[in-house]
């Protein structure tokens, strides 16, 4: 079945199943069927109309995981606008710069994020307009059916853009990654037919969803399958599998960080008179599930672990371990319907088993990177978008990850580059070096940590540049610990050896 957008695909849906439920809310026990659902959109569609969006325009979502979010997301679909989430975790003058960069003149916000968006206000005079959005009903009251022509654009099309979300960037500055409703489609069409979803399939969004995670998996793959998805505020390990329970949950998403969570809740498996017999298994992805974790949750919880992988730049997932007896622990899996494979220095094709740059190409991989020709030509060099991932692919046509090109840190499932905290870093007025890496963490897979060289002249301890950082970054992106050191290690063209401070590390502990 082809769909040329996603207004298409959820009104096609609704009308095939009207009355089963498509959307249900953990938080407070709401239900939308699809034809609730499809309502609740196209009044939202018709308040942001109100508001003065139009094709293209940017709407940036700053909200809390919850129906509103999924509706907001759907609603700019419809109209023609564009999605752009914002993490919530970024301090208010990260967010800042997302919407401004951005250029989105509109916002829903939930009002537990009322401070930060009063900041974004005073700094960006661009932000025409902001709206409350806790609760869809309340917003939209009075607006079913009211001029419903005005905001449909007629020929929505396949290569309008849908979504702009930010990825960290090696630069220091997050970039704009524009994903078209055909790079949704497609990749939700991958995702169910890789593994085998149906419309009694019920996915559970625990993953945040200003990630991509969250909207192709669980959402865009659900409503793609003719199914149902369940979405929770937060992740909660204690909860986690009395909501799998209650819901009938047939998988999830999750990052290997979870499932080491989960086996430390529930060491003994799960609680009796819980009933997850439905549940076929768990979607892993952002960093390698370490062996012996995935060994022991599949044994506790009898529960299959399927690895993937992918970036915001393929919309979500480019790569699934099958989900029956082929599955190779381990690896990444193989892809779902994109071409991939690993390329040397010169951008030439390596045999099995021999490690270079992944690359891909396909329907789920981006469009570019939003006012930024210089990134998006380098990014495509020779037709293939270039990961900046270093992995193998094996006899059997499996990929393994071993290495990212760039600095990045994954930490939980969030990307960090050390570029961005390295910039703040040498704004402190007492640091004259500094250079920020990832170490080994038993719970996140990575932790932060930084080591800076002071002015001549100048005091302050590592809790004190650490504190510093708290007050200008995410939390995830803080240095767990930073540590005053003479000199950084260096080659003989004075960059620094990030390999070297790994050891420097080790030894300063």
């Amino acid at each position: 079945m082809s769909f040329e957008n996603l207004r298409e695909l959820l009104e096609r849906r609704a009308a095939a199943s009207p009355e089963k439920v498509f959307l249900s809310s953990e938080a407070d026990g709401r239900q939308f069927t699809y034809r609730e659902f499809d309502a609740a959109v196209n009044r939202t569609a018709r308040l942001l109309h109100d508001q003065g969006v139009r094709r293209g325009d940017v709407v940036s979502l700053l909200l809390p995981n919850s129906a509103e979010y999924i509706i907001a997301y759907f609603a700019c679909f419809k109209s023609g606008a564009i999605a752009g989430p914002v993490n919530s975790l970024l301090k208010a003058e990260e967010i800042a710069y997302v919407v401004a960069n951005s250029e989105a003149r509109y916002m829903l916000f939930g009002r537990e994020f009322a401070e930060k968006v009063g900041y974004v206000r005073r700094e960006v005079p661009a932000l025409d307009s902001v709206q409350d959005f806790d609760d869809e009903a309340s917003a939209t009251a009075g607006l079913d059916g009211k001029g419903e022509g005005d905001w449909r654009v007629p020929d929505l099309k396949r290569d309008d853009e849908a979504i702009i979300i930010y990825t960290s960037g090696t630069t220091g500055k997050p970039k704009g990654c524009l994903l078209t409703h055909w790079n949704l489609l497609a990749n939700a069409r991958q995702i169910v037919e890789w593994l085998g979803f149906t419309e009694d399939d019920r996915l559970l969004t625990v993953m945040p969803l200003f990630h991509m995670n969250a909207v192709s998996v669980t959402t865009a793959s659900a409503l793609y399958a003719g199914g149902s998805t369940v979405v929770s505020p937060r992740f909660s390990a204690s909860r986690h599998w009395q909501v799998v329970s209650d819901y009938g949950v047939t998988s999830f998403g999750s990052v290997a960080t979870m499932l080491s969570m989960l086996l430390a809740t529930y060491p003994e498996g799960v609680p009796e008179g819980l009933n997850i017999g439905r549940l076929r298994f768990a979607m892993c992805g952002s960093a390698p599930v370490p062996a012996e974790v995935m060994r022991r949750f599949e044994e506790t919880f009898g529960c299959l672990v399927v690895e993937g992988y992918g970036l915001s730049e393929s919309t979500c997932r480019s790569t699934f371990n099958p989900p029956d007896a082929r599955r190779r622990p381990g690896s990444c899996g193989m892809p779902i319907g994109n071409e991939m494979r690993v390329v040397d220095e010169d951008d030439r094709e390596l045999p099995d088993g021999e490690a270079g740059e992944i690359v891909m190409r396909g329907e789920n991989v981006f469009k570019g990177y939003f006012r930024n020709e210089e990134a998006t030509e380098r990014a495509f060099r020779g037709g293939w978008f270039h990961t900046g991932d270093v992995g193998y692919r094996d006899a059997e046509g499996f990929y393994h990850i071993i290495d990212r090109k760039s600095d990045m840190i994954i930490r939980g499932g969030e990307n960090i580059y050390p570029r961005e905290i390295d910039e703040l870093l040498y704004r402190h007025p007492a640091v004259a070096e500094a250079a920020a890496f990832g170490v080994p963490d038993e719970l996140y897979g990575e932790e932060v940590a930084a080591f800076v060289v002071l002015k001549e002249g100048r005091e302050a301890g590592g809790e004190d540049v650490a504190a510093y950082c708290r007050e200008h970054l995410a939390d995830f992106k803080c240095p767990k610990a930073v540590r005053v050191v003479d000199a950084l290690p260096k080659g003989p063209t004075g960059k620094v050896l990030k390999r070297e401070l790994q050891q420097l590390w080790r030894q300063s502990r």
